[in-house]
């Protein structure tokens, strides 16, 4: 029999039952495949998918918080140049106001100095002028000493006497 089934098997003109059979095979194995091989391999490529798009937003808020970063250290960067800037000016005009506070003390000590030197003038004249006036009155009294001493019988002798030692005196 089985040498009848193989001459009367024509592959142009399948038999009934074999494309029946062929079928419910075929059925059968898509069904398993799909249940056992395609849904997974969905599933699989699914959550590729979505794990290739998570990577990808993930680079993006990357991308994005690095730009952030960036923006940041530059806002540093920028305040810290202010910063430093604003320390130079300060540290400028604290040298400033040093030099200026020493000048004016050093005005202030040399007009200071000025005064002193002034008013121990004033006092050297002074005493310069007591000590005159006090030879003066010194030599007054010699002169008024001599005078009496000097034995002058008439008014006018008396007078040119007086009149000489005057006249030495302004000398010196």
């Amino acid at each position: 029999m089985t040498y009848l089934f193989l001459v009367d098997f024509n592959p142009i003109k399948p038999d009934a039952g074999l494309m029946i059979w062929t079928t419910l095979i075929f059925l059968l194995f898509w069904g398993l495949i799909g249940k056992y091989a395609f849904k997974p391999m969905a599933e699989a490529l699914k959550k590729r998918a979505s794990d290739i798009q998570n990577a990808l937003d993930e680079a993006k808020n990357a991308k994005v918080e690095m730009a952030n970063m960036k923006a940041e250290n530059e806002k540093l960067l920028q305040q810290a140049r202010e910063e430093r800037a604003a320390m130079l000016k300060e540290a400028k005009d604290t040298k400033n106001q040093i030099i200026n506070e020493a000048k004016d003390k050093a005005k202030s000590e040399a007009n200071k100095i000025i005064v002193d030197a002034r008013q121990e003038i004033e006092n050297q004249k002074k005493a310069a002028l007591a000590d005159v006036k006090s030879q003066v009155g010194l030599m007054a009294l010699e002169i008024a000493e001599k005078v009496i001493r000097r034995d002058l019988k008439d008014q006018p002798e008396q007078q040119s006497f007086v009149d000489q030692l005057v006249s030495e005196i302004s000398k010196n």
